[in-house]
């Protein structure tokens, strides 16, 4: 794939539905830089600050090849990359010198520590009354929480989602991914293109601060919880791949070991799918008859399953399971993902342009929209990279911008 010219960059993301908002994401890791990867996914304008020394532990956070952090370049893409520390006076004022030029600032840094650096709200909103702050930490910037640290596992563990997984007498469980960061990334991008929405809608509107709790981000797509609890007393808990709100609908192993899922939650699903293997009866029985019945009934029932796909290859299933339209699916690695036939056909991975490796995978933007090509995008920019053609934009010469850079503020 050739490397897209700047200008080409340019001119496609003008035409997106982001097209002149600007952001600056001076956040650190993975939560909310992910939430200023989505505005650039819509067509912003996104440009990355850190610290002049590239210590961003997203750039340490595995995987990394001889040196280079993999993750960095596809959670960073599509941005432009600068370098300054706001911690120093210099720093702070060549900040407020730049917000103008901005829409959005995203930071996730502890409650108060922007006020620490003399960079609080009014003083913000002073340099650009109409900025859009995300503000993304763990718990919130108000509450008896609000200066403690927080990581995804720690707000996975805290928000509830750590307790609805693993088997039922066994310990509460994390998945091998951060999807606490990627669920509260998610909601930081959906509040900026509220407050987008808002703002092109009153040009006299006032910016404003986004308070997002990532443990709150958690608890919103758990939304039934609180409700079941109050109104029924259940505190849902973990029992293994067996859920207990529909039924049938576990993981199950076909004779030569394949690990597959299968849910057969309606009625009518549970029908096709007691007529694809050869018990159609099982559809009429009172114990199975209804999806409440079903999960009353859910062990009794997985014995028939476990044993009718125990017998069989998992292309024997396949073939029982796919004409009468039972959802099933394999339970694939990311080495069959990439090659899932679904997956190609829909670009569902595209390439990104890299000076390092030529060029590298990432998921395609979504959603799609019909009719519009998504622009073809950048890795993430190495440390600084943007540093000279940014600053001179700002108006800075070349002398100030290697006095910036001998004194450590860039």
């Amino acid at each position: 794939m050739s490397e897209p010219t700047e200008s080409a960059i340019e001119d496609a993301r003008r035409r997106q539905p982001l097209g002149g908002v600007r952001v600056l994401d001076m956040a650190t890791v993975l939560a909310a830089p992910f939430a200023a990867s989505l505005c650039a996914d819509y067509g912003a304008e996104v440009v990355k600050l850190e610290l002049p020394d590239g210590s961003d532990p997203l750039r340490g956070l595995a995987p990394v090849k001889d040196g280079m952090a993999l993750y960095w370049k596809v959670t960073n893409r599509g941005k432009r990359g600068i370098t300054l520390d706001v911690r120093k006076p210099e720093g702070r004022a060549l900040l407020l010198r730049m917000l103008p030029e901005f829409d959005v600032l995203v930071e996730n840094f502890r409650t108060g520590t922007m006020d620490r650096w003399g960079l609080d709200a009014a003083t913000l909103f002073a340099a650009n009354p109409r900025l859009i702050v995300l503000r993304l930490t763990g718990f919130g910037q108000t509450g008896p929480y609000r200066d403690k640290p927080g990581f995804a596992r720690v707000f996975e563990a805290m928000g509830g989602l750590a307790q609805l997984a693993g088997e039922a007498d066994g310990p509460p469980m994390h998945m091998n991914f951060p999807m606490g960061d990627m669920i509260a990334g998610l909601f930081g991008g959906l509040g900026i293109l509220a407050e987008i929405a808002r703002l092109r809608g009153d040009p006299d509107a006032p910016g404003v601060e986004i308070d997002l709790s990532a443990t709150e981000a958690l608890l919103r797509v758990l939304e039934p919880l609180p409700v079941e609890y109050e109104q029924l007393g259940v505190a849902r808990s973990r029992n293994g791949n067996r859920a207990t709100y529909t039924a049938p609908s576990n993981m199950y192993r076909s004779a030569d070991g394949v690990w597959f899922t299968l849910v057969a939650s309606s009625d009518p699903i549970f029908l096709r799918l007691c007529q694809a293997l050869g018990t159609p009866e099982l559809a009429s029985d009172p114990r199975f008859a209804t999806n409440p019945a079903r999960v009353r009934n859910s062990a009794v029932l997985d014995e028939v399953l476990v044993a009718w796909f125990g017998a069989r290859s998992y292309a024997q299933i396949a073939a029982a399971l796919e004409p009468p339209g039972v959802p099933f699916s394999r339970v694939n690695s990311i080495a069959e993902v990439v090659k899932d036939p679904q997956v190609i056909a829909r670009e569902a991975i595209v390439r990104l342009s890299d000076p390092d490796l030529g060029s590298v995978p990432a998921p395609a933007v979504v959603p799609r929209v019909v009719g519009r090509t998504a622009p073809q995008q950048r890795s993430g920019p190495a440390v600084g990279e943007h540093n000279g053609e940014f600053y001179r934009s700002l108006g800075l010469s070349s002398e100030e911008i290697e006095a910036l850079r001998a004194q450590g503020v860039i």
